[in-house]
């Protein structure tokens, strides 16, 4: 492999594992269920290949050339995190159940949530935008360099949080007791309420 993909690899990896909203809620729906974790980070993964194939297309140059389109999908964005936040903490009025019915969501519940976390956060479209020419041999053909490293993103998103998926349902026997349990959903709630209000207020507040 040669040097410029190990590198990219590297930065790929510490931007994909970086805490943040998709970690936040990949680690919400894994405490339900491994699988449902597993498919959240399915949906990031899907989440990310939009934005790593507007990189490759050069459509996430628009964001750049047009900041009225960047602010409202950062607000639509924000808005959407504070939900599942609030959404999250507001759950916490209920009494604690050992199995509630409600916990069992479908697959196609966190698969949605994964990929719209992901998919409405356009600074990983201008990331991805930055990052992706810098590992392009200049004088060759782009596209089919530029897609494998859009491959590499992919793979390292998809593999990422399937581990977390699996640590928190190793965890989970513990983490579902009610007082732990109630400890983490009151932490992932207000990491995803705080994460929403930051991504509100920073273009209100440019």
């Amino acid at each position: 492999m040669d040097g410029q993909l190990i590198a990219f690899t590297g930065i790929a990896a510490g931007l994909v594992a970086m805490p943040g909203a998709d970690f936040t809620v990949v680690v919400r729906n894994a405490l339900v269920s491994r699988r449902a974790g597993a498919v959240c980070g399915l949906g990031i993964a899907g989440g990310l290949l939009v934005h790593t194939t507007l990189a490759v297309a050069g459509v996430a140059a628009v964001l750049v050339a047009v900041p009225a389109l960047f602010r409202a999908l950062q607000l639509l964005g924000g808005v959407y995190v504070l939900q599942l936040g609030v959404r999250t903490l507001w759950s916490l009025r209920r009494p604690p159940a050992p199995a509630p019915a409600e916990e069992a969501p479908s697959a196609a519940h966190p698969l949605r949530q994964g990929f719209v976390t992901n998919v409405l956060n356009p600074k990983a479209s201008l990331t991805f935008l930055s990052l992706l020419p810098q590992f392009v041999p200049s004088g060759g053909s782009a596209l089919p360099r530029t897609l494998l490293l859009a491959l590499i993103v992919c793979t390292l998103a998809l593999a990422w949080f399937q581990v977390v998926a699996l640590l928190v349902d190793r965890l989970g026997r513990w983490l579902r007791r009610p007082r732990p349990a109630r400890m983490l959903q009151a932490g992932t709630g207000t990491a995803l309420t705080a994460l929403g209000a930051a991504l509100l207020l920073e273009p209100l507040l440019a």
